[in-house]
């Protein structure tokens, strides 16, 4: 996710307590949603974490728009 950026998240993760949570936060739900997907899962249960995924992506890449933007 955003390799353009591996820098900046290395350094966010480290010193954002915030930002830190939110990417794992992003990552745990990406592990959820790839066995909810193995298991045949509900959909809706799929689907609702994946717009729960993409909110944190959004979140994420405003964080490190902004933060480079202001550096």
């Amino acid at each position: 996710m955003f390799h353009e950026y591996r820098d900046l998240i290395t350094e966010l993760k480290q010193k954002d307590g915030h930002f830190h949570k939110l990417f794992e936060e992003h990552n745990a739900l990406d592990d959820a949603i790839t066995k909810l997907e193995k298991s045949h899962a509900d959909q809706f249960e799929i689907e609702s974490k994946k717009k729960e995924k993409l909110k944190l992506k959004d979140e994420i890449y405003s964080i490190l728009v902004n933060h480079k933007n202001e550096n």
